[in-house]
């Protein structure tokens, strides 16, 4: 399985929150996973956002670690492309569109790893295989 894992489902892995566990022990389960760019952006916002500085420090500082061992697909004018037309005909919002286009980008062969029920509802509606929510 390759796997493709978008922001909510990363943060979990750094902040304690419903479905964490879940969410860890999938993203522990492939040996590749995936994500987009625009991840850094989005989890560093939101570590920022739920933790206290004391503990956004040492979480950022692993989301680093972590992200070192990831596959990174880049948010290039193809993805954005992509992301565009899946946002017209699925309605998501913009970093959501984002993340489907990359895994998009990625072929067939993948399955998407989220914990954001309208993005899941989404991906379904793409073909996508879906873990999490």
């Amino acid at each position: 399985m390759t796997l493709y894992a978008d922001s909510s489902a990363i943060l979990k892995r750094y902040v304690e929150e419903a479905d964490s566990d879940r969410a860890v022990a999938l993203l522990l389960s492939d040996p590749m996973v995936l994500t987009g760019r625009h991840s850094i952006v989005e989890v560093r916002r939101n570590l920022a956002r739920l933790l206290t500085p004391a503990d956004a420090t040492p979480a950022r500082a692993s989301f680093a670690t972590d992200l070192a061992s990831f596959a990174i697909v880049e948010i290039d004018a193809a993805t954005c492309e992509l992301a565009a037309a899946i946002a017209e005909q699925t309605g998501v919002r913009t970093l959501d569109a984002l993340h489907l286009g990359a895994a998009r980008r990625l072929g067939t062969a993948i399955t998407f790893l989220t914990f954001d029920i309208r993005q899941a509802q989404a991906a379904r509606s793409l073909g996508m295989a879906v873990l999490g929510t």
